[in-house]
């Protein structure tokens, strides 16, 4: 991958970096640089050009969009690094997954098993499985081993068309594997390209042998302190702070410390709630300032009002409730009710799921999003879910050039197609082509 960072420098002398010309549909997703779409502002703002092209100029921006005839007149092919004829296919933004726990060691492949046989996450979790399972696989893998299995699955997303991850810690519990997971995290920014949003989520379980107190205390007291240090030394760098909000886990009180000592040290609220149980955790959340809170499965009518009223984004992720048979999350009440939505494909041991095109097919099938609507919230509305919509999830003047090309006569081909990364062409990150299909 380092190669494309010097295929960049190379191509600095140059006044435009890639042209990506004719394409039968290049969907901007908005054109007013709005930071989000709620459900009932797409009619209006959702933009689709038809035989469009796209000029990247030499810094990754968008400087220019609009049908092929008026670009070409405006912007000979030779000032160009790279050309792409996009002839009869169709342009995107690049995909935002919202949520992922991507580093970890071991695979869970035997508790799929067992879920098809009725057991519940929580008994599974109960009998030493799910989370604590992964933590001690992840605890004694080598920074180097962690490195490489997540470098395999960052290019995996990058083949479905991911430009923008979330990527949490998690599968320690304890201060020194947690700064691990936040090393490799950061070690992966540098040679690869996807960007990464790193999240700290020490707060994932409760540890063997541990006590909710003794866990939340050791999450305030240690680790948390301990990643403040490595931060202001500028060995990683943490966005988010999240906990895993749930009855039998980190409850409400808990969770709310927690939070609140990440936010005092400037990490996003960004975190797990109403997943199994109801407990009160998105009015918790709203409360302290959350700007995003995933799952939702058994939120609350009040806790979707207050959701809306303070544009706090909701993280669906239908792979998870797909997998472990959950209720469905109230989505459609969410969109209808004003709630900003996004979507992420929770990939982890127990969601085994790189791709954010089988999310957002998912997303229209069971929980009867419009396809609109799962691209929004696989762009513009998980971009603004890492407060990063700025830069990422439209295609506009201004924005990187962050793009998924592929071969359809329309664009809703990339969610109705169960095997839709077969058909995707180009993957173009910052102007620089990041995957080209070899076949």
């Amino acid at each position: 991958m380092a190669s494309l960072f010097l295929i960049r420098s190379l191509i600095q002398k140059l006044e435009h970096m890639l042209l990506v010309k004719n394409a039968k549909q290049v969907v901007g997703v908005c054109s007013q640089r709005q930071k989000f779409l709620k459900s009932c502002d797409i009619s209006s703002n959702f933009i689709v050009h038809t035989d469009a092209s796209v000029v990247v100029d030499s810094n990754g921006i968008i400087a220019d969009i609009g049908p092929h005839s008026e670009i070409l007149s405006r912007y000979p092919e030779s000032e160009f690094g790279t050309v792409i004829d996009a002839s009869g296919k169709c342009v995107v933004p690049g995909f935002v997954d919202a949520h992922t726990h991507a580093v970890w060691a071991g695979d869970r492949v035997h508790e799929f098993a067992l879920k098809l046989k009725g057991a519940s996450y929580m008994e599974i979790h109960k009998a030493g499985g799910g989370i604590g399972f992964t933590v001690e696989k992840t605890c004694s893998a080598s920074e180097d081993d962690l490195l490489n299995s997540y470098a395999e699955r960052l290019h995996l997303m990058l083949k479905n068309g991911t430009t923008l991850v979330e990527s949490k810690s998690g599968y320690g519990l304890e201060t020194d594997t947690e700064l691990k997971m936040l090393r490799v995290i950061e070690k992966a920014k540098s040679y690869q390209p996807i960007e990464i949003s790193s999240t700290f989520c020490g707060a994932h379980s409760i540890p063997k042998g541990s006590s909710e107190q003794e866990a939340m205390k050791d999450v305030i007291e240690k680790q948390i302190p301990a990643v403040v240090n490595c931060i202001k030394k500028g060995e990683i760098n943490v966005d988010n702070i999240d906990v895993f909000c749930e009855k039998g886990v980190f409850e409400v009180e808990s969770s709310r410390k927690i939070l609140l000592e990440g936010k005092r040290n400037d990490m996003v609220i960004n975190f797990h709630a109403e997943e199994l149980n109801y407990i009160g955790g998105v009015e918790m959340g709203v409360s302290v300032g959350a700007h995003a809170i995933s799952h939702l499965e058994e939120i609350s009518d009040d806790g979707i009002t207050q959701m809306a009223k303070n544009d706090c984004i909701a993280v669906i992720l239908p792979t998870t409730a797909h997998i472990l048979k959950l209720k469905h999350p109230p989505v459609r009440k969410l969109l209808e009710d004003g709630v900003i939505v996004a979507l992420g494909t929770d990939f982890n041991p127990n969601a085994y799921c790189v791709s954010m095109l089988t999310t957002m097919n998912l997303a229209c099938i069971l929980f009867r999003m419009s396809m609109e609507e799962a691209l929004i919230a696989a762009t513009l509305n998980a971009a603004a879910s890492l407060k990063k919509s700025d830069m990422h999830g439209s295609l506009e003047k201004g924005k990187y050039g962050n793009m998924v090309i592929f071969d359809a006569p329309c664009w809703e081909h990339i969610i109705y197609q169960m095997n839709a990364s077969e058909i995707i062409s180009h993957v173009i990150i910052k102007g620089t082509v990041a995957h080209q299909r070899t076949r």
